[in-house]
């Protein structure tokens, strides 16, 4: 007469589930650990810079050329202030593009990049 009630939210079959995921992710993290001391930092990789750039040169760079369709490519100081207007680029990116050289035309983002002073990737010879 009585239904039974289970207390579950999901379902006995689910909840299993669920309940062994829960579980393998507690697994996982410690492997982690044993793998890598928490405070062993040779293994962390400098983040994001390649030799001859820091990474606070590759994160303007990466800014910049967020701002710089393809379509400005190649282009002079004027076409890529433009194209860079058109994607509402912030003030910075547009004063930096005013401080290139007139007449100058660039074909990539790393040329326009080396005319503002940044410095691009060494080149492995």
């Amino acid at each position: 007469m009585g239904m039974e009630r289970v207390s579950t939210k999901h379902g006995p079959r689910l909840d299993d589930e669920m309940s062994n995921e829960v579980r393998e992710s507690h697994i996982e993290p410690e492997r982690d650990k044993e793998d890598v001391p928490l405070n062993d930092t040779s293994v962390l990789p400098t983040p994001g810079a390649p030799p001859g750039m820091t990474y606070d040169e590759v994160t303007a760079r990466s800014n910049l050329g967020r701002f710089i369709p393809m379509a400005s490519l190649p282009g002079d100081r004027e076409t890529l202030i433009a194209g860079a207007e058109n994607l509402n680029a912030p003030d910075e990116v547009l004063d930096a593009l005013g401080r290139l050289p007139e007449g100058e035309t660039y074909e990539t983002v790393n040329q326009v990049w080396a005319a503002l002073g940044g410095h691009n990737e060494e080149r492995r010879t």
